[in-house]
């Protein structure tokens, strides 16, 4: 089964780019390569490049920035192909942000 893992933290950690940070994510991506369990994974830009939409009454809104505004933001996601839920939990702990911020992982219902 397919997980998604939607990576959360602040977006001031997200930007700096601490060049630990990354060497762990370079690390737990090859572990994932290695084990051949990850199917996609990105970081996203700040959520000062999202854009809203919304269809309301027929008509198309949209506004600048994420849906709401919270303290950790969506900074990226993986996709991983596991046996069940206790191994994408196994995964998703070994991802660098779940240490500051918080990982939440959901099935993929494939269509």
């Amino acid at each position: 089964m397919k997980y998604m893992f939607l990576i959360y933290d602040e977006e001031k950690n997200q930007n700096n780019g601490a060049p630990a940070v990354m060497e762990e994510y370079g690390a737990f991506s090859q572990l994932a390569n290695e084990k051949g369990v990850i199917r996609d994974g990105n970081r996203l830009h700040a959520t000062d490049a999202a854009t809203t939409v919304r269809v309301r009454n027929g008509a198309t809104q949209t506004t600048d920035g994420p849906f709401a505004e919270t303290k950790e933001q969506l900074g990226g996601y993986f996709i991983f192909e596991c046996k069940d839920l206790d191994e994408a939990l196994s995964y998703a702990a070994k991802v660098p942000s779940a240490k500051f911020g918080s990982v939440e992982v959901r099935p993929v219902f494939e269509m």
